[in-house]
């Protein structure tokens, strides 16, 4: 990172999509504001450049890019400098690209060198347009550095340690636009959480692409870091992002059972409690083998583990029995959060050639009815905490997060973990009296 001088700029950074672009936004507004740029996450506020990092994951996040996109260059005026990166702006041709007002286009890589060269655009009052993109993603095979030394939009250190993916769901544009999977260097990630806590940080989320696979390419495995952050006695939280079901192998879960900060929550994307869905999709597991990995997960790291899922509905040739098959999935694994998606074609995936499309109000209908029974397992969990103590990292206003998870309110000052009592469930969170 070059020196820039204090330039008295306000720069608005939104983030869209998953754990790994909020990491890289942390990184870029972090690069920014140590070079003299104030950061607002407000776009309300006066601010002249901004950067949007992108998201593509569904036709809904592509579509959202692109209004925030133009609502941006609207409130920049000709003068402004504009940044996109990320998966959707990957994909994005670039004569489109021109005619929306992006000054500099970068994709899923180079985000380390975007910071200078938005930088040097401001300070030289260039508008001209810059494409910075990789055009073959699956050429570049090597680690990209971000390294955070202190979170700047969030009270919590997500720290990125893998990229890329090579699973190919027949649903997922995803490998396509991250590339192919690389690990972070295990002595960098331990050299940054060490940083990150000498500036104040309680909790470090570990996300990735495809987190599971970590450390395949450097002759390791995920099971093995957690190991060497487990020595890290300093360190008060660990959570994972999302990780596949069948990447939770006795190896992992014995890693994570042994490790005293380790929060017990996993994030398992479930997607479909139908088998042949599940084939269809190309998930690598069935319903009765996601059951096992839960109840595994329970019997060994804890009966109380939050264990919260992503679903994907009206998948191409999805019955209403195989809907039906999903929901009670839902239940027998007794998750908690969830989150769910109707499907959407992408176009370069196998599935958008799929016959059987499903029709956009059945579609509607039973996201409907899957949020529905999600609510209903999330609130059953977090009630089962109420009347019992539960620590609380405080992140902002009065809010936080128990280690298991679940929106917490009580008195506390930011960035401070505070044990309370649950005394009741409200607002999707569980009322807290604090004890110390």
């Amino acid at each position: 990172m070059q020196s820039h001088q204090s330039m008295g700029i306000k720069i608005f950074v939104h983030v869209f999509g998953c754990r790994s672009n909020l990491c890289e936004g942390e990184y870029i507004a972090g690069a920014l504001k140590s070079n003299g740029a104030e950061i607002t996450e407000n776009i309300n506020d006066d601010f002249n450049a901004a950067v949007i990092i992108s998201c593509s994951v569904t036709q809904e996040a592509g579509k959202k890019c692109r209004q925030l996109v133009k609502r941006v260059r609207k409130i920049l005026g000709s003068e402004g400098i504009l940044a996109v990166c990320g998966c959707w702006s990957q994909s994005l041709d670039s004569n489109m690209a021109e005619d929306l007002g992006i000054n500099i286009l970068s994709g899923s890589k180079g985000k380390n060198i975007l910071p200078d060269i938005l930088l040097n655009a401001i300070k030289n009052h260039d508008t001209k347009f810059q494409d910075l993109r990789e055009k073959n993603i699956f050429d570049v095979s090597e680690w990209e550095e971000l390294e955070i030394t202190q979170p700047v939009m969030h009270s919590r250190a997500f720290i990125k340690i893998q990229d890329g993916c090579d699973h190919f769901c027949t649903y997922c544009i995803i490998p396509f636009l991250r590339g192919r999977p690389v690990s972070r260097p295990v002595e960098n990630i331990i050299s940054e959480i060490k940083r990150l806590i000498d500036n104040g940080c309680k909790e470090i989320i570990f996300t990735g692409i495809h987190l599971g696979i970590y450390g395949r390419d450097i002759n390791s495995s995920l099971a093995d870091l957690i190991k060497s952050v487990s020595k890290i006695k300093s360190l008060k939280r660990l959570r994972l992002g999302s990780l596949e079901p069948f990447c939770l192998d006795e190896n992992l879960i014995n890693a994570l059972s042994d490790c005293e900060m380790f929060c017990h929550h996993l994030h398992l994307p479930l997607q479909s409690g139908d088998d042949e869905i599940l084939s269809s999709m190309r998930r690598g597991y069935k319903a009765k083998e996601f059951l096992n990995v839960c109840y595994n997960a329970r019997k060994k790291i804890s009966d109380r583990i939050h264990i919260s899922s992503d679903i994907l509905v009206g998948f191409p040739n999805e019955s209403e029995n195989a809907f039906n098959n999903t929901l009670k999935i839902m239940r027998e694994a007794n998750l908690g959060r969830v989150h769910v998606f109707p499907y959407s074609v992408r176009n370069g995936t196998l599935a958008a050639k799929m016959e059987n499309q499903i029709p956009h109000e059945t579609k509607i209908f039973r996201t409907s009815e899957a949020i529905k029974l999600g609510h209903e397992l999330y609130e059953n969990y977090a009630k089962s905490f109420v009347n019992h103590d539960v620590e609380i990292l405080i992140e902002k206003n009065n809010k936080g997060h128990t280690r298991n998870y679940i929106d917490a309110y009580c008195e506390g000052n930011e960035n401070e973990i505070i044990k309370a009592k649950a005394v009741k469930y409200v607002d999707n969170g569980l009322e807290c009296l604090r004890r110390n």
